[in-house]
């Protein structure tokens, strides 16, 4: 009896324990390691790791708290050494950028830059049998950009957010939840704070109590990332060096595809195809949904090989398109039904996540009844990737990993990880991500020498490290689902996903064709990072298959996208070097101005653009919200004075672009395909301006496919300046630097220099000078020109550093 009441008082005493606030921890000891700075407490031990100056990881390890590997850092990250400073009993650790204050009664953390508190824990960790994480404290001013793909407003300040990818479908202005949550934010304050952790769980950012950021979640490892640089543009940086930059991508995904759900056979294929080449619009890859692979949508996930009856010769077609310049892209799923063809191959190679008996787990789905192909299994994922290799062999391009949420996963799914067993919620938000890392190793393995192209719905932070290209979902086909991609592109571009894009034309629904409002996402595609045109198939979204006028001025941007591919392609070479996205916000140029950070309509496409998608049908002009500066309309060339919200007129033909006054763009002649791409035949476009005293640019140029360019040194960079003596002569300075494969040895440059001055009457080029002619000069002839713009165009052979003056 004495025995049964002793364990019921030890029962209630574990009890009342789960009703007790966070125990407070108390500093025992620290010592400075090979990693970092180690720190005892009363619960277990706390480590402070720099991955770069401005890159500190905070990784709190208590006793018998099950801790789950980092997914947002790469395997064997670089550390950075840093300084220790004793002061009473407060220990200082960091660099020159960034410095850790850890108060010692009680442990608290707080985080420097220039001796400015910056970033302090309020209760900090906390940790329960079932919920896990960190509380920071917000000052009043602060607003709050991240979470990931939500469509609430640039500053999420004042909302409680779930941290769980889960699909959206047909959202339009409102969503809190979607495919790619993101479990952090960037502040005003300038610091990226992440919580570096992959279960279910909640951001609250200052909802429920107003001044406290918390992070939850029910698993998972109890660690975050802090970064801080000289700017947001520095911050980024640093945080993608610590996590992983993103790879350079081959150069066609920067082209024209046709998407649609979905092709039903190899002979709709071709005559799309056929259609596009037919027609004069531009292509460059293919996307096969998931009828490759089946007759119709359900009981045939899994089967991952083609359907024969529909597709009879899927090589020759393969490469029948790629004579064309057409790749080809396909659909995979990480389910597999229990009807499909390799269902019984993949219970007897052990590839399933598992329910509570060790046995693959089953659950109904849209598509049928399915298990989990389990990718943290390293068996599994090396017997899942073995298909995409044979793919490959066939001459597949490119992968899209769809519904990789996952859109359905058991809660009591067991996955199993090399350093143990995870359930469903410990790393649901990791499972897109381990996805794309197992075909991106493998890929690089396998095919070392060819860049990856990897299309995924979702993943986590770090995921940008293999190549990911996310998209925003299942949009609805509507003004209102055109409405919010600028913000989502922006919020997930400031986490280094720089080819972020949306379905053009949007994806689900609409009962009829509008034609205007189509026209208005072809038009605002091409400036976004990727151009797919993609929804059910009801009405086509593939231009090709419209009225007349909607096809001409499809054409004629899909082209001017064509001719964009040298800035295009630079944008990718400085975002894999400097972790700079291709959609940009405003309050980079302005971050003291509050009404540029919570902008989410215009925006910068790389530094020379700013562009404001039109988004509600029948305006004759459009706010465009402008940074200071002088501003250029790229279309009719009209000046405007920034540093205010312009009305800026449009027809169906256009929509708001500006150029920037001192910006260099390069261009080339329309393509039919980005493998004809040459930069021999040059067009540099420049902006002058006699506000504009000096100003650069650069071009990136390789081979556009070897995956090693950037860390070979295979590759080219031009660089442009230009001078401006008080608008009577215009110095404009060409340099080339570096080599590669089939680099051109000279270049026929056409420059041409909008605004010119009327009066400017002659141009020396080395030892040479002309006067600027009338009309204009036959190809290939030495000289300079005024075109019926007004602007002077200089043509000539470039081979090496140039010197030009215009006056």
């Amino acid at each position: 009896m004495l025995k049964s009441i002793g364990a019921l008082f030890v029962s209630l005493l574990v009890f009342a324990s789960w009703l007790l606030p966070a125990q407070t921890l108390d500093y025992q000891s620290h010592q400075l390691t090979d990693e970092g700075l180690l720190i005892q407490t009363s619960a277990g031990q706390l480590m402070l790791r720099f991955h770069q100056p401005a890159v500190v990881e905070v990784f709190y390890q208590n006793e018998g708290v099950k801790q789950l590997p980092s997914f947002t850092l790469p395997p064997k990250p670089q550390l950075l050494a840093a300084g220790l400073e004793t002061q009473g009993e407060v220990l200082y650790y960091g660099t020159e950028a960034l410095t850790v204050r850890v108060a010692t009664q009680p442990l608290r953390l707080s985080f420097l830059r220039d001796g400015e508190v910056f970033l302090a824990e309020e209760q900090g960790l906390f940790v329960h049998d079932t919920l896990r994480g960190f509380r920071f404290q917000l000052k009043p001013d602060e607003k709050l950009l991240g979470a990931g793909q939500r469509v609430l407003g640039m500053d999420r300040r004042g909302h409680r957010l779930p941290l769980y990818n889960k699909a959206h479908y047909g959202y339009t202005t409102e969503s809190e939840q979607m495919y790619f949550s993101i479990p952090g934010v960037i502040s005003s304050h300038n610091y990226l704070l992440l919580f570096d952790n992959s279960a279910s769980g909640f951001i609250d950012l200052g909802k429920t109590e107003a001044d406290v950021l918390q992070f939850e979640a029910v698993g998972g490892r109890t660690g975050y990332l802090v970064a801080a640089g000289d700017s947001h543009q520095d911050t980024l940086q640093q945080y993608l060096q610590a996590s992983g930059m993103p790879p350079l991508p081959p150069r066609w995904a920067l082209g024209n595809y046709a998407s649609r759900f979905g092709y039903r056979t190899e002979q709709e294929a071709r005559d799309t195809v056929q259609r596009f080449v037919d027609q004069g619009f531009p292509l460059d890859a293919i996307v096969l949904d998931l009828f490759w692979f089946g007759p119709d949508i359900q009981g045939h996930m899994g089967n991952l090989a083609w359907d024969k009856a529909a597709f009879p010769n899927p090589e020759q077609m393969i490469a029948d398109f790629r004579e064309l310049g057409v790749k080809t892209i396909l659909i995979t799923e990480p389910f597999m039904l229990t009807s499909s063809n390799r269902w019984q191959e993949a219970v007897r190679e052990d590839v399933l996540a598992l329910n509570l008996a060790g046995k693959p787990r089953t659950f109904d789905f849209y598509f049928g009844n399915t298990g989990l192909i389990d990718v943290f299994k390293p068996e599994a994922a090396e017997w899942f990737w073995q298909i995409y290799h044979g793919l490959m062999q066939q001459g597949v391009a490119g992968w899209w990993g769809d519904l990789g949420e996952p859109e359905v996963h058991p809660h009591d799914a067991i996955h199993r990880l090399p350093q143990g067993t995870a359930t469903a919620d410990e790393i649901h938000n990791a499972y897109g991500h381990e996805w794309a890392k197992m075909v991106f190793e493998r890929h690089v393995r396998d095919y070392p020498t060819l860049r990856p192209f990897i299309m995924m719905r979702s993943g986590a932070p770090g995921s940008q490290r293999y190549g990911m290209i996310p998209w925003t979902g299942d949009v609805d086909r509507s003004w209102d689902g055109l409405k919010p991609q600028v913000e989502l592109a922006l919020q997930m571009s400031l986490f280094g996903f720089g080819y972020i894009h949306s379905d053009l034309g949007g994806f689900a629904g609409g009962e009829t064709f509008d034609a205007e409002m189509y026209t208005r996402w072809m038009q605002f595609g091409v400036f976004q990072p990727v151009y797919r045109p993609h929804a059910q198939e009801h009405i086509a979204p593939e231009p090709v298959f419209h009225d007349g006028t909607t096809q001409r001025i499809s054409r004629d941007f899909i082209r001017l996208r064509y001719r964009l591919t040298p800035y295009n392609y630079t944008l990718a070479y400085q975002h894999s070097t400097r972790g700079l996205p291709l959609m940009r916000p405003l309050f980079w140029l302005e971050p003291d101005n509050p009404d540029y950070l919570t902008e989410k309509n215009s925006y910068l496409w790389g530094d020379a653009f700013l562009v404001a998608p039109v988004t509600k049908p029948g305006v004759s002009s459009w706010t465009v919200n402008a940074p200071a500066g002088v501003w250029f309309d790229f279309f009719a060339g009209t000046a405007y004075q920034g540093g205010q919200k312009l009305e800026v007129p449009v027809t169906l033909e256009t929509i708001p672009v500006l150029v920037k006054a001192g910006a260099f763009v390069p261009m080339v002649a329309p393509l039919q395909s980005l493998d004809q791409y040459s930069t021999e035949q040059l067009e540099l476009h420049y902006w002058h301006h006699a506000s504009v005293g000096q100003s650069e640019g650069e071009l990136y140029d390789d081979d556009g496919h070897s995956r090693t360019s950037l860390e070979d040194g295979a590759f080219e960079l031009l660089q442009f300046s230009a001078r401006n003596q008080q608008d009577q002569q215009l110095a404009i300075s060409l340099s080339r630097q570096g080599d590669f494969p089939g680099m051109p040895a000279a270049r026929q440059l056409m420059l041409v220099v909008h605004q010119a001055p009327v009066h400017w009457q002659q141009v020396q080029l080395g030892e040479q000078r002309f006067t600027i002619q009338a009309e204009a000069l036959a190809e290939g002839e030495t000289g300079a020109w005024r075109n019926r713009d007004g602007a002077i165009v200089v043509q000539f052979n470039w081979q090496q550093d140039t010197q030009l003056q215009l006056r």
